[in-house]
C-alpha cells in the first residue's frame, strides 16, 4: 500500500538542543485549528490513534513528517512562521527544506533491516518490572512480540490490513532510560529485521507524535 509522506526539515541559525516534545509544543499551540498536528479534540480530550504528524529532533535538526492528510496539513502551514520557541529557546529558521514522497507501507516480500534512531518506548510498568526479571532469550521475546504488535498497531492507524504473517528478528540490545511527561522510561535503542516496509522517520511504540521510536532503512545488519 502506498503512503503519501511529506518531510519538513528545519534549519536554523544554530543547533536546536531541545526534542520532539518541545517541537510539537510549538506547532500545537501556533496552529490550534488544526487538530492532526496536536491530537486534541474540543474540550481537550486526546485523540487516540496512530499520529499522522510527528516531530522529530534529528542530530540537532528539527524535522516534522506528515503522512497523508497530515502531509496535506503541513502543505498549508510549512512556512507560515520564521523562528521557532522551543522551551527557554528561540531559532530563527534560515531554510526549509520538504521532501514529499509515496511510499511502500505494508507486508513485503522481502526481509528488511531498520535501526531505531530515537529511542523505542516499548514498556509499560507492567512488563518493565517483568522484563528485567528475565534472562537474555525471554526479554528479547518479549521485545519481539512487543515490536510485532506496535506494528500491527501502525497498520491499524493507517488504515492497512496485514493478512500475512509478520516475521521479526531483533539484534542487539541497548537501554537508555528516557523522560517522559515528567516519567522515567526505559528506551530501548536496535536493530532489526521484518517483512514489513516502514518510510524512514516513521515512529512505533509509545508517545511517537514526540520523537519516540524513529526508524529508519539500513542496507545491511
Amino acid at each position: 500500500m502506498p503512503l503519501e509522506t511529506l518531510t519538513l526539515t528545519l534549519t536554523s541559525s544554530r543547533p536546536v538542543r531541545e526534542t520532539g516534545v518541545q517541537l510539537r509544543g510549538f506547532f500545537a499551540t501556533k496552529f490550534t485549528e488544526y487538530e492532526l498536528l496536536h491530537q486534541h479534540v474540543d474540550a481537550g480530550r486526546l485523540v487516540y490513534q496512530y499520529p499522522k504528524i510527528q516531530y522529530k529532533v534529528i542530530d540537532g535538526t528539527p524535522m516534522v513528517i506528515g503522512i497523508n492528510e497530515g502531509a496535506e496539513v503541513l502543505k498549508e502551514i510549512y512556512d507560515q512562521y520564521d523562528r521557532i520557541t522551543l522551551g527557554d529557546n528561540t531559532y530563527e529558521i534560515v531554510e526549509r527544506n520538504i521532501t514529499l514522497r509515496e511510499e511502500a507501507f505494508g507486508i513485503s516480500h522481502q526481509i528488511l533491516s531498520y535501526r531505531f534512531i530515537t529511542p523505542w518506548l516499548a514498556l509499560n510498568q507492567r512488563n518493565y518490572e517483568r522484563y528485567f526479571r528475565l534472562d537474555w532469550s525471554k526479554q528479547k521475546n518479549l521485545l519481539r512480540r512487543t515490536l510485532v504488535g506496535n506494528i500491527l498497531s501502525m497498520a491499524k492507524g493507517l488504515d492497512y490490513v496485514v493478512t500475512s504473517h509478520i516475521k521479526l528478528d531483533i539484534g542487539r540490545v541497548r537501554h537508555r532510560m528516557c523522560t517522559v511527561k515528567g516519567v522515567n522510561m526505559l528506551g530501548i535503542e536496535c536493530d532489526f529485521m521484518v517483512n514489513f516496509a516502514i518510510p524512514d522517520y516513521l515512529g512505533l511504540g509509545k508517545s511517537v507524535s514526540r520523537g519516540f521510536g524513529a526508524v529508519v532503512k539500513v542496507k545491511n545488519l
